[in-house]
């Protein structure tokens, strides 16, 4: 019988009854399914949906079913001891990660979910350090505690030196793999422990071989606890030991302050360890209250709203579905309240929108609401104009919220329709899903006229041709996916003059430039900027005003775009304006950014340049009797090899290479081991492609498809 604590300990600010967190882990660590047995313990659900059986409640896609994995965040809501709880589970994909950031834009706090016998894995490490960016408390579940090799200390130590946290360890595990059958509370000095016949936890103190285990780990816990937290160190000198309750307050104030993350156990395909979970949640992560107020700008000033439903309205748009039955903006409410029927306005599109309908979401299935107030996340019907990012305000207090970060593509494809008469409807298509996922770029390419798709990764951009065509009923053709190159400086000039003289009656154009350029690699780094580029000026007597000084690096800028070798964006230089000369009335802004982009152009094409391409870090997991014939692929794939480890059985393997290289790797993996070997990849930059510098061939292959089609 499960036991649903919905109305206990309802706190008087119904803010601080609220918990917005986000489930955050590599692929397989078993988010999903932590997710379907928290809506099951919460009573959400009446039945365990399973990622395999395709059953799940966030896992909703034909595609997420399919392929067993999550590709698209999902909102959830569900109650927990007097606390509601909106939970966004993310995808662990390195494709989608893009929908990780937006998510964690949004949310209070998190619950990372690690496997017991991996421990930290690369994609796990990513969204770490997404979350630390956003400042996101969280709390750490070692999940598969029932599988073979699982070891809660192993992952414990693998979180501290490859995430570098302060890990708060709050149970011990009883029983070990397939005996896993409990944990021991150490604040509350208790077992937990389930059984085949209930599903909820029985209560039984410490069993006597563990005790001194457990007093020995809650010894350790009271320790690391005092040395961090004051009031906790103030009694531990008292008394030598910690009060339960004073023990619970320091972890929940570590924790909302990113000083420590509580670490629990368990196995959730068994449904072992997730009311503790729930508990740990209400107790340890952060209310919209105990966040600090959002900050926004208008007209350029800075503004923040505090999370009061009597505030002026503010919220943010982080998601946008395109349905059946509508358009659907998903919603975090910073401050404020909104209506049904309102009108509110977008200050990023600077125009006013109509709220027709706000719904409660549980994945794919909604629920009407009257009104949402700050600190929920909710979704609305009837924006237009509204995107990922936008802000959503009160007209009569208008704010501007940070937006999410959107990736740049690494990978594209050209893709067109099969028929004619599907044309318009394919152009129609991608710009749904452009607008659904910012992290796709759509753009026709000037020279053949066709359509490229780009996107983070080979399966991100299989995906969204298979919602075209599933989805959309569009038979769409796909071009070779080519990845995105980059052009950086290996050796520079000095003294590029350029004379911009232009006069067709009227006011003219005049300006001179003289550039120099020189690799990044040789500048400060305190003086590198965005994209590996630097400007700097050194005139001297006022011969160039800082006004044109300005456009000059404004006209660079925009010959960043475009390289001499194969048109790709150029990184890694720094120019110096070292000299110029003005007109009296021919001179203007306009003049010296075109003679600032043509006397960039020009410079670039007398510098030796080099062809960079974007490199992964590539973890494969293998049996250990296929070692070798993986080693032999990765280095044909031009792989460079950075590691190799046994753990339980089977041989991890990590190397950088070419995401050029990896294309079809999966089905190559597969064949090489009897479908057992698996490989994740993260992005690790740009390095050299092959062949070293060139300074003006294009590469034969940076435009064509496998058939030769340029695209």
């Amino acid at each position: 019988m499960r036991t649903n604590r919905t109305t206990d300990n309802v706190p008087a600010n119904p803010l601080a009854a609220v918990r917005n967190l986000g489930i955050l882990a590599h692929v397989d660590a078993g988010k999903t399914t932590v997710t379907e047995r928290i809506l099951y313990a919460t009573g959400t659900t009446h039945k365990r949906g399973e990622v395999h059986d395709g059953t799940t409640v966030t896992d909703f896609d034909p595609q997420e079913r399919d392929r067993g994995i999550t590709i698209f965040a999902a909102a959830v809501s569900c109650a927990w001891d007097g606390c509601w709880i909106n939970l966004i589970d993310t995808p662990g994909h390195v494709d989608f990660a893009d929908e990780v950031e937006r998510s964690l834009r949004v949310l209070d706090g998190a619950v990372a979910v690690f496997d017991a016998v991996a421990g930290v894995e690369p994609q796990s490490e990513s969204v770490w350090r997404q979350a630390d960016r956003h400042g996101v408390p969280r709390i750490a579940f070692v999940n598969k505690m029932d599988r073979a090799g699982a070891d809660l200390d192993a992952a414990v130590a693998s979180i501290r030196e490859r995430l570098h946290p302060v890990p708060l360890v709050v149970q011990l595990p009883i029983g070990a793999e397939d005996g896993f059958v409990g944990v021991v509370d150490l604040v509350r000095m208790r077992a937990l422990v389930w059984s085949e016949e209930s599903e909820a936890a029985e209560v039984r103190p410490v069993p006597d071989g563990l005790r001194d285990e457990a007093l020995l780990r809650r010894r350790l816990l009271e320790e690391v606890v005092a040395e961090r937290h004051p009031a906790a160190l103030e009694e531990f000198c008292e008394r030598e030991t910690l009060s339960a309750a004073t023990l619970a307050s320091a972890l929940r104030d570590l924790t909302r302050t990113g000083d420590g993350v509580v670490v629990l156990c368990g196995s959730a395909y068994r449904n072992r360890g997730i009311e503790p979970l729930l508990d740990a949640v209400v107790a340890y992560l952060p209310s919209p209250l105990d966040v600090p107020a959002v900050r926004g700008t208008w007209d350029g000033t800075e503004q923040e709203r505090a999370a009061d439903p009597a505030a002026p309205f503010a919220a943010l748009a982080f998601k946008v579905n395109a349905t059946a039955t509508g358009r659907l903006t998903y919603l975090r409410v910073c401050s404020g309240t909104i209506e049904k029927g309102a009108t509110v306005w977008d200050a990023t599109a600077r125009r006013t929108e109509r709220i027709g309908r706000i719904l409660r979401v549980q994945a794919d299935r909604h629920a009407p609401l009257e009104r949402a107030l700050a600190g929920d996340i909710v979704a609305v019907v009837g924006l237009k104009s509204a995107r990922a990012g936008s802000t959503l305000c009160d007209a009569g207090a208008p704010l501007v919220l940070e937006p999410p970060n959107v990736a740049e593509p690494v990978v594209s494809v050209a893709v067109e329709a099969r028929r004619r008469a599907d044309a318009d409807r394919l152009a129609s298509a991608l710009g749904r899903l452009t607008e659904e996922d910012p992290s796709l770029v759509v753009r026709t390419d000037p020279e053949t006229g066709q359509t490229v798709l780009s996107g983070m990764g080979e399966l991100h951009l299989e995906v969204a041709v298979e919602k075209l065509r599933q989805a959309q009923g569009i038979d769409v053709s796909v071009g070779r996916p080519r990845v995105a190159l980059r052009e950086a400086v290996v050796r520079g000039v000095s003294g590029v003059l350029y004379r911009h003289v232009k006069q067709d009656g009227g006011a003219g154009q005049f300006a001179h430039v003289r550039l120099d350029v020189e690799p990044v690699e040789s500048v400060e780094p305190a003086e590198s900027s965005d994209c590996g580029f630097a400007f700097r000026s050194v005139v001297v007597g006022g011969r160039v005003p800082q006004e044109y000084v300005r456009a000059v690096e404004a006209g660079c800028r925009d010959a960043l775009a475009e390289g001499p070798l194969g048109s790709h964006p150029v990184t890694g230089l720094r120019v110096t304006l070292t000299d110029g000369a003005t007109h009296p009335k021919d001179s203007s802004e306009m003049a010296f950014r075109t003679a600032g982009r043509l006397g960039l152009r020009e410079a670039l094409r007398a510098c030796a340049m080099r062809l960079l391409e974007p490199v992964v870090e590539v973890t494969v997991t293998v049996p250990e009797e296929a070692v070798g014939g993986v080693l032999g692929d990765l280095a044909a794939r031009r792989g460079r090899v950075s590691g190799q480890a046994a753990r339980a059985g089977t041989a991890v393997v990590t190397a950088t290479v070419p995401l050029a290289e990896l294309f079809g790797y999966a089905t190559r993996l597969r064949s090489r081991t009897q479908g057992r070997g698996t490989f994740t990849t993260r992005p690790a930059g740009y390095a050299p492609a092959s062949g070293g510098p060139s300074r003006a061939r294009r590469p034969p292959d940076s435009r064509t498809s496998a058939a030769g089609r340029r695209f």
